[in-house]
């Protein structure tokens, strides 16, 4: 009885240490280029309206980018409730196969379905790219402690970032106001373009960067769905007329 007695401090040690591990790799270029991204987040809910409370909500309970750029958009464009839940759904539904992959390697013999379902609300691209480049690297059975101080930490680390920008933000010169701004499309286009693997992306970029601005004219409020929708049939026929060309 004492041999197990004493294996549960030691494995509680083992799983504490493993966790601290994981916020230690949540230090990195994708983590800090990510916090670059939600000082510009900050700076675009302050100029929105959102109050601080509620922007710091959002990061904790949202979390991907995206989804709450788009929230935003569609608080600033006035839709309604569940216009504005489907379209951040729309938007998060691209992180599906991002848990689909990354779960299998979380999973341990004897672990429990509700700890995968809670961190993968951790799942986001930064999260993601770290986990699956360092993840083998942790013993299977502390992947989920390891996951749950690097998805953790991003998620507070960020929400701190967000209150404290957020507080600063209304002292600061517009012109640095309007830089803050600018840094989230920067980090997404920047971060987007270089993860592309098909010149179909690409494309579709670049349709999205030039009929963005025509359709905010044309059609206020339909804007986003009209130049992604359009933008990506031209994309995916332009890719596929290159591709037989070359063929």
């Amino acid at each position: 009885m004492k041999p197990a007695a004493s294996a549960s401090p030691d494995k509680h040690s083992t799983r504490t240490r493993w966790f601290f591990r994981g916020v230690a790799s949540a230090v990195s270029i994708p983590g800090l280029i990510l916090i670059s991204a939600f000082v510009g987040f900050a700076g675009l809910a302050r100029e929105a309206g959102i109050t601080l409370p509620q922007a710091v909500f959002m990061t904790g309970l949202v979390w991907a980018l995206p989804a709450k750029v788009v929230l935003i958009g569609a608080i600033m464009s006035g839709a309604s409730l569940p216009a504005a839940a489907l379209a951040v759904s729309l938007s998060s539904v691209r992180l599906t196969p991002m848990v689909v992959a990354l779960m299998p390697e979380l999973r341990s013999e004897g672990g429990r379905p509700i700890v995968l379902y809670l961190l993968s609300h951790f799942v986001a691209v930064t999260s993601w790219v770290i986990a699956m480049e360092k993840v083998r690297e942790v013993p299977r059975e502390m992947r989920t402690s390891w996951y749950a101080g690097l998805g953790g930490s991003l998620v507070l680390g960020n929400m701190v970032v967000v209150a404290l920008v957020y507080a600063v933000a209304g002292s600061l010169p517009p012109i640095l106001s309007a830089a803050l701004l600018l840094l989230t499309p920067i980090y997404f286009l920047t971060s987007l373009w270089g993860s592309a693997r098909e010149a179909a992306s690409h494309y579709a970029m670049t349709f999205g960067i030039v009929l963005g601005p025509v359709f905010h004219v044309c059609m206020p409020g339909g804007d986003l769905m009209a130049a992604g929708f359009i933008g990506g049939i031209g994309a995916y026929v332009l890719y596929r007329l290159r591709k037989g060309q070359g063929a």
